[in-house]
C-alpha cells in the first residue's frame, strides 16, 4: 500500500507540471533570444544559427560555445548578434564582451540592454525523472524568431563522453573528454540543431537546471530532421555557475 501511494504522488507530480506547462510558457519567452549572424551586405542580413537565454543582471546571455564558436567573415564585416522579441521585427543587440568555455560547450554573451531573467537553479544535480521544458528556435533557418517548447524528462546524468566503436571516431576534443569526462542530463525530449543554447528548465518552477547543447544523431546528420532520435543532452548549470563567476 505504502508503494502505492509513492507511485501516485509521482504521477500526480508530472501531472502537475505539465497542466503548469501553459502559464509558465509566457512568463519563459521574453528571457529567450536567438543568437544571429549579422552580414550587412548579405540577403538575408540575418542568419539565425542558434537559441539562447537572458540570466541576471539582464544584460547577460547564455548559449552553446559552438554556437559563436566559427570566425566571423571580417571582409564581410560579418558579426554575432542576439536577436530578443519574437517575429518578423525583433531587436537587434550588438554583442560587447564574451566569456568562454569550450570544454564545458558553454559561452556569456554581454549585450547593452537589459531584458527580463531566468532563474537559475542551485549548483546540486537535478534529480531523474523530472519534468523538464525547454524553449528555443528549433530548425532556425526554416522556422524563423517563433519560439517553440519541448517537454522532456531528465533521463539520467551520465559522463558526456560516449565510448567510440572505433579509433576512427576519436579525435582531440573527443580524447580530452575521455581524460576528463563531466556529468550531462540524457533527456527523451526531441531537440534540433537550433534548440543549441536553450534553456532547459523545472516545469513546476521554470527555474533553469541546464543548457541543451547536442542531440544524438541516427546515421546521418540529414537525420536530425527527417528521423530525430528523440534523445537529447544538457549541460548542467553547475557549469554555467562557474563561468558567470569568472571576471
Amino acid at each position: 500500500m505504502k508503494l502505492f501511494w509513492i507511485t501516485c504522488l509521482g504521477i500526480f507530480s508530472v501531472a502537475a507540471a505539465a497542466n503548469n506547462l501553459p502559464q509558465l510558457i509566457p512568463k519563459m519567452k521574453p528571457s529567450v533570444v536567438a543568437i544571429a549572424l549579422y552580414n550587412p551586405t548579405g540577403s538575408p542580413r540575418l542568419k539565425l544559427i542558434g537559441s539562447g537565454f537572458v540570466v541576471a543582471p539582464g544584460n547577460q546571455i547564455v548559449t552553446n560555445h559552438h554556437v559563436v564558436s566559427k570566425l566571423p567573415d571580417e571582409s564581410k564585416n560579418e558579426r554575432y548578434v542576439v536577436l530578443s522579441g519574437h517575429g518578423q521585427d525583433p531587436v537587434v543587440h550588438p554583442i560587447l564582451s564574451r566569456k568562454n568555455d569550450p570544454m564545458h560547450d558553454l559561452a556569456v554573451l554581454k549585450i547593452a540592454a537589459t531584458l527580463p531573467a531566468m532563474k537559475l537553479a542551485d549548483k546540486e544535480y537535478t534529480p531523474e525523472g523530472t519534468a523538464l521544458a525547454f524553449t528555443g528556435y528549433p530548425i532556425t533557418g526554416v522556422l524563423g524568431l517563433y519560439p517553440a517548447t519541448h517537454q522532456a524528462t531528465l533521463s539520467a546524468v551520465t559522463p558526456i563522453a560516449i565510448p567510440q566503436d572505433n579509433s576512427k571516431a576519436l579525435n582531440p576534443k573527443t580524447l580530452r573528454q575521455l581524460q576528463q569526462p563531466f556529468m550531462v542530463y540524457q533527456l527523451d525530449g526531441t531537440a534540433y540543431p537550433g534548440n543549441s543554447g536553450s534553456a532547459l528548465y523545472r516545469q513546476e518552477d521554470g527555474v533553469v537546471v541546464a543548457v541543451i547543447n547536442m542531440v544524438l544523431v541516427k546515421g546521418s546528420r540529414e537525420a536530425v530532421l527527417s528521423d530525430p532520435s528523440g534523445i537529447a543532452y544538457a549541460i548542467p548549470v553547475v557549469h554555467l555557475h562557474q563561468l558567470l563567476a569568472q571576471p
